[in-house]
């Protein structure tokens, strides 16, 4: 009985903590979170299409670098999805094409903010002190792992 009672517990303190560790790092995998923003018409000033990172990390739709009416810039994401996971970020990254975490880690990068969404038309504000024309790509980055989900490559409209 006391032998059941220790290997009991050994599980749950054990077991309960990697639960809580699985659960937070996979279920997002799970489900999905849908955005519908109204997307500012602005003058365009970069466009990229996302593409997948690798077979677990997927990714699709456009990112515009658009210049507000009012000054300022903003990305747009439209026709959005991404494997959904913990902690995505987006950010603009100075890499031309990233294809890689190290791509993106090992180059000057800004985060935007927390992803709204894993689907969906959204914008991210680029801070006023960013100069935009540093930077090639946005790319959708995993903070808590340090992993590249999506990136899109930037280029002028044609």
């Amino acid at each position: 009985m006391l032998k059941t009672l220790a290997i009991f517990l050994a599980g749950a303190v054990v077991g309960a903590p990697a639960g809580a560790f699985l659960w937070y790092a996979f279920s997002p995998l799970f489900f999905d979170e849908v955005v519908v923003e109204t997307l500012a018409e602005a003058e365009i000033v970069a466009t990229g299409t996302f593409r997948n990172a690798d077979s677990a990390h997927q990714g699709s739709g456009m990112a515009t670098l658009v210049a507000l009416p009012g000054g300022g810039h903003e990305i747009q994401l439209s026709e959005f999805q991404v494997t959904n996971g913990p902690d995505l970020e987006v950010w603009l990254s100075a890499h031309p094409d990233p294809a890689a975490s190290s791509d993106v880690a090992d180059n000057q990068w800004v985060g935007l903010g927390q992803l709204k969404g894993n689907i969906g038309d959204q914008a991210y504000s680029v801070p006023t002190d960013v100069d935009v024309s540093s930077f090639q790509s946005v790319v959708i980055w995993c903070e808590q792992f340090g992993v590249l989900f999506s990136p899109a490559a930037l280029s002028p409209p044609s």
